[in-house]
């Protein structure tokens, strides 16, 4: 079966049946190994605990010894109930989950508001502190380092946050909202927050430059916290009414059939996103 219909067949499927289990797990005996985990129906870290199970557990990801970069989506300066920023029960089940396993595991994002503001008020770095792992800043340029992209298209260059540069494991943990450029920002999108110069990406086509990034480095696991989603003025929101309790969460190695999944569950056509065509 092709990619594309695969996805547009079992996933379709799949996310509405509703049944509050993951939906794509394993049968106890099969180490059978799925591009997509979703779970629906529960609190961000009990969901993110059954679906990492039925993917196969952190251990396949993570081993001891190994440094780990947990990327959430740390941009705004807005409190967690307005889904701005990634959920913090999440972000701190994934870096316990990690610790657990043996992992240094640190965190940042190059934010858009006062970065202290975003870190405290997101709730996200008391939840990573929590958890045992440790927060960097992302807001100085000399913590990054430009690297070639040869593969890319327009984004020839970037320049990288040293963390991800120096770590053995990166988890990409996006939260799922609607963007007033890109549509719908999500996996790919928050990769934007690895990267100093995002200007760049504005003035020289967006969507282009976000799927150029992935020729330079694909996370290892990808999170998209769904558990509340903004499905207007996105990506800051203006209040509660932006904000749409779905009680969702996905897991995938795979950036593209996970943005592919997280589009259908705002209710955009994947093939109307620019960097997923």
């Amino acid at each position: 079966m092709e990619r594309r219909d695969f996805l547009k067949s079992s996933l379709a499927v799949g996310l509405l049946s509703g049944t509050g289990l993951p939906l794509l797990a394993a049968p106890a005996a099969a180490p059978v190994k799925y591009d997509l985990v979703a779970v629906r129906n529960g609190e961000p870290d009990e969901m993110f605990r059954r679906g990492m199970a039925a993917y196969g557990g952190i251990g396949r990801f993570v081993k001891p010894g190994q440094t780990v970069l947990v990327k959430p989506n740390i941009g705004w300066d807005k409190p967690p109930d307005l889904a701005a920023n990634t959920n913090p029960v999440l972000v701190r089940a994934i870096v316990e989950e990690c610790v657990r396993a043996g992992a240094e595991v640190v965190a940042f994002d190059h934010t858009c508001n006062n970065w202290k503001f975003c870190y405290r008020n997101s709730g996200i770095a008391a939840a990573v502190e929590a958890g045992g792992g440790t927060m960097h800043p992302g807001h100085d340029q000399r913590h990054y380092r430009e690297v070639k992209l040869p593969g890319a298209v327009n984004l020839k260059t970037a320049q990288v946050h040293e963390l991800l540069l120096s770590c053995d494991v990166f988890i990409n943990v996006p939260v799922l909202k609607n963007h007033g450029g890109a549509k719908l920002t999500c996996a790919m999108k928050n990769l934007m927050g690895v990267v100093w110069d995002r200007r760049f990406y504005h003035r020289n086509d967006l969507g282009r430059c976000i799927a150029d990034f992935l020729t330079y480095r694909k996370p290892d696991l990808n999170v998209v916290d769904a558990y509340r989603i903004m499905k207007t003025n996105g990506p800051r929101g203006i209040g509660p009414g932006d904000v749409e309790l779905k009680k969702q969460l996905l897991l995938s190695s795979d950036i593209l059939a996970i943005d592919v999944a997280a589009a259908r569950i705002i209710g955009y056509d994947p093939e109307s996103i620019s960097y997923l065509r």
